[in-house]
């Protein structure tokens, strides 16, 4: 797979993801549907946070101001829908913006800690991108199912 075809790729899942949760008032976006209690709005802050500033802005790009706001987007600060959907594509933007500039065959600009990390380092920028985009790509199915449980709506792949 080319790193144009990559790009692609996960430039359509995030696509999925704000489709997915498109339309959805608030009330449906802060109540949970399974027994994890998770919320479309959490899932959206940890997309945004763990995924798109934790491993492009943060890991790929090292910037600092990144570095310095990392936290668990699963337990961000209480916020509306409409501003979990703002926020994610706030870090998009910035991601796409990191991504047009990085090399993806150089390694990682930065690496967290073993204290708060406890990985070791992913070879290059393409690993990382991979993992975000098989990170987003799990969680779009989910909100596919949580969609389908709140207004019977099906992203159907295949008619």
């Amino acid at each position: 797979m080319s790193d144009a075809q990559l790009l692609a790729q996960l430039a359509a899942e995030r696509g999925h993801v704000l489709r997915a949760v498109e339309g959805l008032t608030e009330q449906q976006m802060s109540t949970p549907l399974i027994s994890s209690g998770w919320t479309v709005t959490r899932l959206l802050n940890h997309l945004a946070f763990d995924d798109e500033m934790f491993w492009i802005s943060a890991v790929l790009g090292a910037n600092p101001a990144a570095i310095e706001a990392l936290h668990d987007g699963w337990h961000s600060t209480s916020m509306t829908g409409l501003d979990a959907v703002i926020i994610y594509q706030d870090q998009i933007t910035g991601s796409d913006k990191i991504l047009a500039g990085v090399d993806l065959d150089a390694p990682p600009r930065w690496w967290p800690p073993a204290s708060q990390f406890d990985q070791p380092p992913m070879a290059d920028g393409r690993e990382i991108v991979f993992r975000v985009l098989a990170e987003t790509s799990v969680h779009a199915g989910h909100l596919d199912i949580v969609r389908e449980l709140i207004d019977g709506h099906q992203n159907l792949v295949v008619n």
